[in-house]
């Protein structure tokens, strides 16, 4: 069986979904055509019921549940690993003016909706791809901006300022890790498959856990540019063991994060089973 799949070209993805896509384990009999792209790009895809297994934002996946069901395997949740609101004008701590043209990556990202959570009043948004976000900062186009994935590692060094950890408040709010981003496939699927392809991601992040020293070429080809040390301190700060399965803590973080999706839009979801059992 021949499946479409879209992941990010960030490490923690391509760490999880390397020996699943290029024949180094027991794919059960599946088969994967994959892209890789932005995540708000996959949440677009997504939306369109493009693929048959993307990776999404949990804090859009509310939007998808109609034609999708999340996996147990796959997805990015943790504590201390949440978007980072950063400036170049404005120290750590500070409260930044309402008015100010905030960067962030993307509309139905999770890191937006955290945001919007901590920030309501802050409507000068501009959303661009998440790797635009530092240098916008820095050239001056924005005044500030939120950041994820590699970037938490080098913003300090070009200049920027922490001015919060958007997890932090989800963390003491909620006593749960923060559901970043998770893994969907076609609800139309029999749930045999659906747990086919959960045993495979997980078979896949075992075998990379087993075989990281050193990292694949599948990482590092994909990984822009960055240094090896920052490529591990991703891979290390995403993927846990959340990220092997979601679990009840897991289930329960994504479950809080949709209700609050659900009344920052009062979008009703109108499916009652979200995860496959």
């Amino acid at each position: 069986m021949k499946l479409t799949i879209g992941i990010s070209p960030c490490p923690n993805d391509t760490f999880i979904f390397d020996a699943m896509l290029n024949g180094k384990i027991d794919t059960e009999g599946l088969t994967f055509d994959y892209r890789l792209e932005d995540v708000e790009r996959l949440n677009t895809l997504a939306n369109s019921g493009s693929l048959d297994i993307s990776k999404v934002s949990y804090g859009a996946v509310h939007k998808f549940l109609h034609n999708y069901i999340i996996l147990n395997s796959g997805g990015a949740l943790g504590k201390g690993v949440g978007p980072l609101f950063v400036s170049k004008k404005f120290s750590e701590d500070a409260t930044p003016p309402s008015e100010i043209g905030i960067a962030l990556p993307g509309i139905n990202t999770t890191a937006h909706l955290l945001f919007s959570m901590i920030y309501p009043l802050h409507n000068n948004k501009i959303f661009m791809p998440f790797e635009l976000i530092e240098e916008s900062i820095i050239n001056g186009a924005v005044d500030a901006g939120v950041i994820i994935h590699e970037n938490r590692f080098t913003y300090h060094e070009k200049g920027l300022n922490k001015i919060a950890d958007l997890g932090d408040a989800w963390e003491k709010n909620t006593g749960l890790p923060i559901p970043l981003g998770g893994i969907v496939a076609r609800r139309e699927f029999d749930k045999s498959v659906l747990k086919t392809i959960d045993r495979v991601i997980g078979r896949s992040l075992d075998y990379a856990w087993a075989q990281e020293q050193p990292l694949p070429s599948f990482v590092i080809e994909h990984a822009q540019e960055m240094s090896d040390a920052v490529m591990r301190s991703h891979i290390n700060l995403y993927v846990n063991e959340y990220s092997s399965a979601l679990g009840l803590l897991g289930k329960s973080s994504v479950l809080k994060l949709i209700e609050a999706s659900i009344a920052n839009e009062e979008e009703a979801i109108k499916v009652t089973d979200f995860f496959v059992d």
